[in-house]
C-alpha cells in the first residue's frame, strides 16, 4: 500500500472545496434576487453543480481518501475541487463536468477498494453512492440538463450519509429484517434516481417514496435515538442527526406532493432544499467536529456555541420552505439569506473552535 498524503497537503483540497461552497451560496442568493457579489465567472445556474459536485464531492472524496490511506485516492478531491474552480473561472460546463466525472471515477475506485477490504452492507452502500455521483456527472457531461441529474446527485449524498450511519449501527445492530428493508430501500432509490433514462413514468414517485422510507428507517434504527440522552458533543451530534432525518422525511413528503422529482413547481423547490439544506447540512454540522480532526489533525473540543449555527440553519430552512410553498417570495428570499448566514456562522464557529483547541493544547 502506498504512503498516505501528509495532513498539510490535504488543506489545499479543502480550500478548493470551500471556494466552491462560497461560489455556490452566492449563485443561490443571486437566483433568489439578492444583490450578492458575483460567484467569479460562474453563472447562477452553476449553483447546484458547485454545491453538490464541487463542494460535497471534494469533501466526501477527501474523507474517503483519508479512510483508504493511499495517495492515488486523493486525486478525487483534487479533481472535484478543480471542477469547481473551472466553473468559477468561467472555463465552461464541459471542462467542469469532465473534471467532476474524473474525480467521481477515482472515488468509485477508492470505494471499491474499501469494499474489497471490508465486504459489508455499509461499504456497498458507500460504493453505490459514489457510483450515483459518477453516473450523474457522466450524464451531465453527455449533455443532460442539471435538473435531470439531480436525483443521481442527491442519491450520492443520501447514500453516503446512510452508509456512514449504517456503519455506526454496529453498536446497535439492525435485525436481519431491518437490513433487508434497508437493501430494498436503496435499490428502489437508485431505480427512481434513473429518471432521465427511465421509461417508468412512476420513477420520480419511487424516488421520493424511497427517501421517505429511508428517513423512517434511519429514525427507527439510528443509535442517535439513544445517544441523544447523553451530554456534550455526543448529544449535539444526535440532535443534528435526528433533526436532519425530520427534514429528509418532510422533503420526501413535499416531493411526493409534486409528483416526485419534477422541476418547475414550488413543491419541487421546497422539497429539494428541505433535503439538501435541512437534511444534508444538519449531517455536516453534526459530523464536522469528527471529520475535520481526522482529515486535518485539528482539535475541535465541544463548545455549546455549536448549537447556534444549527438553530439558524433550521430556522432558515423552515422560512425558505414555507415561503416557497406559500408563494411568499420575500419570506423565501429571507430564508435563503439566513441559509447563507447559517453556513457562514458554522465556518466561523469551526475556525474559532480550532483556535480555542490549539490554545488549550499549547498550555
Amino acid at each position: 500500500m502506498s504512503a498516505d498524503l501528509p495532513r498539510p497537503w490535504r488543506a489545499p483540497m479543502l480550500v478548493l472545496a470551500m471556494l466552491s461552497l462560497a461560489g455556490g451560496v452566492l449563485a443561490g442568493l443571486l437566483r433568489m434576487g439578492w444583490q450578492a457579489p458575483s460567484p467569479g465567472a460562474a453563472s447562477v445556474m452553476a449553483h447546484g453543480p458547485l454545491m453538490i459536485g464541487a463542494f460535497f464531492g471534494a469533501v466526501i472524496s477527501l474523507e474517503r481518501a483519508v479512510a483508504l490511506g493511499t495517495l492515488w485516492a486523493y486525486l478525487a478531491p483534487l479533481l472535484a475541487g478543480l471542477g469547481g474552480l473551472a466553473m468559477l473561472t468561467g472555463a465552461g460546463a464541459a471542462p467542469a463536468a469532465a473534471l467532476l466525472g474524473a474525480g467521481s471515477l477515482v472515488m468509485v475506485l477508492a470505494s471499491l477498494r474499501i469494499w474489497q477490504r471490508q465486504r459489508a452492507l455499509h461499504t456497498v452502500t458507500l460504493l453505490l453512492g459514489a457510483a450515483a455521483w459518477l453516473a450523474g456527472n457522466g450524464a451531465w457531461l453527455a449533455g443532460a440538463a442539471v435538473a435531470d441529474v439531480v436525483p443521481l446527485w442527491m442519491s450520492f449524498l443520501v447514500l453516503t450519509i446512510a452508509g456512514e450511519r449504517l456503519e455506526l449501527s454496529r453498536f446497535l445492530p439492525p435485525s436481519p429484517l431491518a437490513r433487508a428493508a434497508f437493501t430494498v430501500i436503496v435499490i428502489a432509490l437508485l431505480i427512481g434516481a434513473l429518471t432521465p433514462v427511465s421509461t417508468l413514468p412512476v420513477a420520480p414517485l419511487v424516488f421520493a417514496a424511497s427517501l421517505l422510507a429511508l428517513a423512517a428507517w434511519l429514525l427507527r434504527q439510528d443509535i442517535a435515538r439513544r445517544t441523544v440522552r447523553e451530554r456534550g458533543l455526543t448529544r449535539f451530534i444526535a440532535i443534528c442527526l435526528l433533526s436532519g432525518y425530520g427534514w429528509l422525511a418532510l422533503g420526501a413528503v413535499i416531493l411526493l406532493m409534486s409528483g416526485g422529482v419534477s422541476p418547475g413547481t414550488a413543491a419541487y423547490d421546497a422539497g429539494l432544499h428541505a433535503v439538501l439544506l435541512g437534511f444534508v447540512f444538519a449531517m455536516v454540522f453534526g459530523h464536522a467536529p469528527i471529520i475535520f480532526p481526522a482529515v486535518l489533525g485539528l482539535r475541535l473540543p465541544y463548545w455549546p456555541l455549536f448549537y447556534a449555527p444549527l438553530l439558524v440553519l433550521h430556522l432558515s430552512v423552515a422560512m425558505r420552505v414555507a415561503g416557497t410553498m406559500l408563494g411568499e417570495a420575500a419570506l423565501r428570499a429571507a430564508g435563503g439569506m439566513l441559509n447563507a448566514l447559517a453556513l457562514a456562522a458554522f465556518v466561523l464557529v469551526m475556525v474559532a473552535t480550532a483556535i480555542r483547541g490549539h490554545r488549550t493544547a499549547a498550555r
